[in-house]
């Protein structure tokens, strides 16, 4: 995706540090995500691309940087900086939001109808429930899971309650859609159909996606942008499309794009 000239980033993150306690995890991030794109953020196990997205939803404030929000078409309006803003600023900032977790973390108790309806009934102007679910029907159509909507989640395959889960981040019509490992523990096959749903639900919608990833396919098929985090440096080293970064000079960039093992330090 081509970025648009002279719109304001739907969120934008500026000098990001990123701690637990006293221990650094990641510093000096910089990012902007437009309006349908796809942004990726990789880098190895424990790198901190879970803890980003943390900080990124109001669920963990940084240890330093801001994280800014533009209007929700990212239009030419203003920007509201959401760790800055009072609580009931971030409740407006947070309804914009959708978000697919690795495990999908689907409501054990509700079935698949309930557990896609639920963003909805949290909604100020909460839709009659003849509303909710005739919405929530609409996306599970979507998802290829209109058949579903009254099983539990216990009958549902690991693709499906994915599947699941990404009806539910949509179903409110988020501008931004968070994405924590969505193909983590599936099958080839039921990785790539999700990858295939992911780009439908842009051209569907036109929200822009954060992904949250180290499944290369996925990677290579899915971004059109993207930083890396490095967790010896404790900073991103690479930004760019993942397709991009395969012969990027930093060694470490350039093995795990290719999947490769990083060259074995020669003895002094």
């Amino acid at each position: 995706m081509e970025r648009t000239p002279h719109t304001t980033p739907v969120i934008k993150v500026k000098g990001l540090t990123m701690r637990f306690g006293d221990r650094l995890i990641q510093e000096h991030i910089d990012l902007s995500l437009e309006p349908g794109e796809i942004f990726a953020v990789m880098g190895g196990s424990g790198s901190g691309k879970s803890t980003l997205l943390k900080h990124l939803v109001g669920l963990l404030p940084p240890a330093g940087g801001r994280v800014l929000y533009g209007d929700a078409q990212g239009g030419q309006g203003g920007v509201t900086d959401y760790w800055a803003s009072d609580e009931a600023t971030r409740q407006q900032l947070r309804r914009r939001v959708g978000m697919l977790f690795q495990s999908a973390a689907l409501w054990t108790s509700m079935d698949v109808l309930d557990n896609v309806c639920l963003p909805l009934s949290l909604q100020p102007e909460k839709p009659s429930l003849a509303d909710q679910q005739a919405r929530a029907m609409e996306v599970l159509q979507w998802v290829g899971l209109a058949d579903a909507a009254r099983r539990m989640p216990s009958q549902l395959s690991g693709g499906m309650k994915k599947r699941v889960g990404l009806a539910r981040a949509i179903v409110a019509e988020p501008a931004i859609l968070f994405l924590d490992e969505p193909s983590a523990g599936l099958d080839p096959i039921a990785s790539r159909r999700l990858d295939e749903l992911i780009l439908d639900i842009r051209e569907r919608t036109g929200a822009a996606m954060l992904l949250v990833s180290h499944e290369l396919p996925s990677l290579m098929d899915l971004a059109d942008d993207g930083i890396f985090f490095d967790a010896d440096s404790k900073r991103p080293i690479a930004h760019g499309a993942p397709k991009d970064l395969c012969d990027h000079a930093h060694p470490t960039v350039r093995a795990f794009m290719r999947r490769e093992s990083l060259p074995t330090p020669a003895a002094a």
